[in-house]
């Protein structure tokens, strides 16, 4: 016998699940204990897919938690590499040299390309420890009661995490947002990204 919800095997007779305390009601059968990730899987039945409102919400949340350090990480790369100071001379200088146009905008571009590797490393581990975690789900996930599995509602792995999260460059690639809309109208409610990764969003409640 095994719990509804996180899948552990309730010795017979008992009312509720050792693990997480929830009232025993779902019975799986004895076959299924041998087979790997099958007991996940009927763990994840009682569950639904989290469809596209839910997750953009919960991407929504987490992307306003995010603009916060990535703000702060803009202002000072620009200070210490004088972004700032380059954004004006190029507006006020006036030149058809081309060597003297890139030393105005080599402070600028280099700014760029620290802020644009520190924003995808920031978004990387922000994504792939949080749903590799016990909680599987981000902050914003959370707030909205998702969590992220694999295909046969088992826990991440932190690689695993990482390939979903690298993922969504295809998904962002797709013209009109259809990778994202995706979540919307496939049976299993999974993004272009959740396909290629073979994860799975649950509503958690």
């Amino acid at each position: 016998m095994f719990c509804s919800v996180c899948g552990t095997d309730i010795p017979q007779g008992a009312q509720f699940c050792a693990k997480c305390g929830q009232p025993v009601t779902y019975a799986a059968p004895a076959a299924y204990a041998a087979q790997p990730g099958v007991g996940a899987v009927h763990a994840a039945a009682g569950r639904r897919y989290a469809g596209f409102w839910l997750r953009f919400v919960a991407y929504v949340i987490d992307m306003l938690i995010l603009i916060i350090p990535v703000w702060l990480v803009v202002v000072v790369v620009a200070l210490a590499m004088g972004g700032f100071g380059a954004l004006v001379s190029l507006t006020q200088h006036q030149t058809d040299n081309p060597a003297e146009v890139f030393a105005l905008l080599a402070p600028l571009l280099g700014m760029i390309f620290v802020v644009i590797i520190f924003v995808v490393c920031l978004q990387w581990l922000y994504f792939a420890y949080q749903e590799s975690s016990e909680q599987q789900a981000t902050i914003g996930k959370r707030v909205m009661s998702l969590k992220v599995t694999d295909k046969n509602g088992n826990r991440l792995s932190f690689g695993h995490a990482s390939g979903r999260f690298f993922s969504k460059i295809v998904t962002n690639l797709v013209p009109l947002a259809i990778g994202w809309i995706l979540a919307g109208f496939t049976e299993k409610k999974q993004a272009l990204h959740d396909f290629i990764a073979g994860t799975l969003v649950w509503r958690d409640n």
